[in-house]
């Protein structure tokens, strides 16, 4: 399986008067975005699934990649995409999905969530190394096995920057 861990772009400051579930993308959040999904889409990459977390500025990098034709079907809401959410309730739910092993899987949330979520899959631990740029993204394979964790492998680490 090919999993995309994808950050959402550049997000409204934090302020006290606005709860952090409601912060959306600025206007330069949004052109950044739809230009790393149009290279995306450019170099053939598309998902199977695309599952974001249930925070706006998520929910709205997610609609960017399907508006642009990186999904080739709906977006779905999980919960352990939020910044609490925990890997390994995902794995547990990820493997009574019983998606194909061909299957190109999206997830779209936050940092540090996604680089450390990264790193367990690969290294087997959480290192807090592993920086995921806003309109990032992270490639991974997971292999044909009960736990990915640790036995995963990393071959894409990109910041926008490198897309644009």
């Amino acid at each position: 399986m090919e999993l995309y861990l994808i950050r959402h772009g550049i997000a409204q400051a934090r302020e006290i008067a606005l709860p952090d579930e409601v912060r959306s993308l600025t206007d330069k959040g949004r052109d950044k975005t739809r230009q790393v999904a149009q290279r995306l889409y450019d170099l053939g990459v598309r998902f199977d699934i695309v599952l974001t977390s249930p925070l706006v500025r998520s929910q709205q990098t997610a609609k960017i990649l399907h508006d642009c034709k990186l999904s080739r079907n709906n977006i779905a809401e999980s919960a352990h995409l939020a910044p609490d959410g925990s890997i390994y309730n995902w794995l547990d739910w990820l493997k009574e999905q019983q998606y194909p092993q061909q299957t190109q899987l999206a997830l779209v949330g936050h940092q540090p969530n996604l680089g450390h979520w990264a790193e367990i899959l690969v290294w087997g631990e959480q290192r807090a190394k592993l920086v995921l740029k806003k309109a990032g993204i992270i490639g991974i394979t997971l292999p044909e096995t009960d736990s990915p964790i640790g036995q995963s492998q990393l071959y894409w680490l990109t910041p926008p920057k490198f897309l644009l």
